[in-house]
């Protein structure tokens, strides 16, 4: 269930281990499998046609005799009798189930959330939508969120010509993601390319007759809105697994082999929770393509017999303007950041270590770096800060011998 990164690698790493049963994959949409991260870049910005988008060829599912059940979901399971009921009231037989829905746009919780003009970019539709509405002369955008996918959204809608305002309600963009450094950094670029941003902005309503016209913060300020983009996080799709009686809250619980506590049903993606490694085996969900395809490729060898535990390095990458940002690890629970390099020359790294150890590293424009230090941050090492912080100095001279 889910035909995005997760389920379409799934079903790909099953014909390649040599799985020779029927695969069906189901999806809410009606499109074949495609790449959710340009949404928000490349096709946002029109610089890639949807085309360009698809996972593979639309004709390589039925060539590897893979199913696809589009414009369904499932709205019920009953886990003794393996099946499923789907949204248009069919029955569906499975041997093995593999979740992979990902999640749904988190909303806003406050009047006036239901008025029209107000989007998401998580699927080609919110995308066309959006794109729509901007070539029809829309042109004061607000974006609410200050993550990956609210400040993805601001760099291209500035470069669309489009008045831009990004509220974040934390006292600063990436909070929940990157240390102080890498905020600054980022709130100074996307001022200086003309972005409103304004932090500790904390959103009370959406006003409008019909359709949103402007967004009103909590301190009494309003700023008119022809659209708004919401931009707040996700809700993981899980619900028919819970219902069914699946382990989970935020997300189904799964174990080192990507099984959820029902027989049978296995869960990847965005909407698993997992004791991650790489987090001191703190149970979170991990959001990024790397973790949805290799839990895939992990369940795909589980069902064809050679099941492994999941321990795949975590990275997520970020294109905003001509910026690349390149992550490697998670920096959840740091105590020391390391800043290596001038972020007025637009081109650094940030080092984040715990208990002496290094932990993640956050690379913008610094391929190198981001190459070296991901080596140091598998192996868990600990050097010393000030050589760390030396840009002159190769992190690959810092790696174990």
């Amino acid at each position: 269930m889910g035909a995005g990164h997760g389920g379409a690698q799934c079903a790909i790493a099953l014909r390649q281990n040599g799985f020779t049963g029927s695969i069906a994959m189901i999806g809410r949409e009606s499109e074949p499998p495609y790449e959710r991260p340009p949404l928000s870049k490349e096709y946002f910005a029109r610089e890639k046609t949807f085309d360009r988008l698809y996972i593979r060829p639309p004709q390589f599912w039925p060539d590897k005799d893979i199913s696809l059940r589009l414009g369904v979901e499932v709205t019920a399971i009953d886990p003794a009798g393996k099946v499923l009921t789907l949204s248009n009231g069919l029955q569906f037989g499975y041997g093995q189930l593999v979740w992979a829905t990902g999640g749904d746009p988190r909303r806003l919780a406050c009047p006036g959330a239901e008025l029209a003009g107000i989007h998401a970019v998580r699927t080609r539709e919110d995308c066309d939508q959006l794109m729509g509405e901007i070539d029809g002369g829309v042109r004061n955008i607000v974006v609410i969120g200050g993550g990956y996918i609210g400040l993805e959204a601001a760099a291209v809608l500035t470069k669309l010509g489009c008045n831009v305002t990004l509220l974040e309600a934390l006292p600063r963009v990436l909070a929940r993601v990157a240390g102080p450094e890498l905020s600054a950094f980022y709130e100074a670029e996307h001022r200086a390319h003309g972005v409103d941003l304004r932090t500790g902005a904390a959103v009370e309503a959406l006003e409008g007759a019909g359709r949103v016209s402007a967004v009103k913060l909590a301190d009494g300020t309003t700023i008119p809105a022809d659209a708004v983009i919401v931009g707040i996080g996700i809700v993981p799709a899980v619900a028919p697994l819970l219902r069914a009686g699946a382990s989970g809250g935020n997300g189904v619980d799964i174990d080192e082999y990507c099984r959820t506590s029902l027989p049978d049903v296995y869960a990847i993606g965005d909407c698993a929770a997992f004791a991650c490694d790489y987090a001191g085996g703190t149970v979170m969900r991990v959001e990024s393509v790397q973790n949805a395809n290799d839990q895939a490729t992990c369940v795909a060898k589980a069902i064809c017999g050679d099941a492994q535990p999941y321990h795949a390095f975590p990275w997520f990458w970020s294109n905003q303007y001509d910026l690349k940002l390149q992550t490697a690890g998670l920096s959840v629970g740091y105590d020391t950041a390391i800043l290596r390099g001038d972020p007025a020359a637009r081109s650094f790294s940030v080092i984040y270590l715990k208990a002496g150890r290094m932990i993640a590293i956050d690379c913008v424009n610094m391929v190198k770096d981001y190459v070296q230090g991901r080596k140091l941050v598998e192996a868990g090492a600990s050097r010393d800060p000030a050589r760390l912080g030396d840009a002159t100095l190769p992190l690959k001279e810092l790696l174990p011998a």
